[in-house]
């Protein structure tokens, strides 16, 4: 009896793993791939950054550039570390996965970051949401197309126009 019920665990923990667990250890995965995001934006390495999305890859970054392929992104944030980013830090903040097919998800992630030296005119990035569209290659999961945006805390819209002093109509 005791062998009968051995054998049936040992069958059971070699069998291939149901779609749940597959889920599960892709979803790890993918906030791996935010984790491995993180570690290369604060060494300012461009190159590690770059390797986390697909060759045809494509950002649109906090102000709206839109950098298209692992090249460019790798040369576009090597400029951005040499001086803008030099001394920043990106904290991810929360990760929230959803699948839209066994190959593709959409992770929407939030940060936060200190240290960014922006021009003028540029909004200095503090905290924000990205919307990363990922794909799993054989490699493991890749981000296909990343949207960063800088947030400001969610309040109600207003319900009308802004009180103050009423400004009457012109005379003609």
């Amino acid at each position: 009896m005791l062998l009968a019920a051995a054998s049936i665990l040992l069958a059971a923990a070699s069998a291939p793993a149901g779609p749940g667990a597959t889920r599960d250890r892709d979803e790890t995965e993918i906030r791996r791939v935010q984790s491995r995001q993180a570690q290369a934006w604060n060494r300012h390495d461009a190159k590690g950054y770059a390797d986390l999305f697909t060759e045809d890859g494509d950002v649109v970054n906090v102000v709206g550039w839109w950098w298209k392929g692992r090249a460019e992104i790798e040369t576009r944030l090597a400029a951005a570390f040499a001086f803008v980013f030099r001394d920043s830090t990106l904290t991810i903040t929360e990760v929230q996965v959803r699948f839209l097919s066994p190959e593709l998800a959409v992770a929407h992630v939030r940060w936060t970051m200190t240290g960014a030296k922006t021009a003028p005119g540029i909004p200095e990035p503090r905290e924000g949401i990205q919307t990363q569209t990922l794909r799993k290659t054989a490699g493991g999961w890749l981000i296909a197309a990343f949207q960063n945006t800088n947030a400001v805390p969610e309040r109600p819209f207003p319900l009308g126009p802004p009180a103050g002093p009423s400004v009457p109509p012109p005379q003609h």
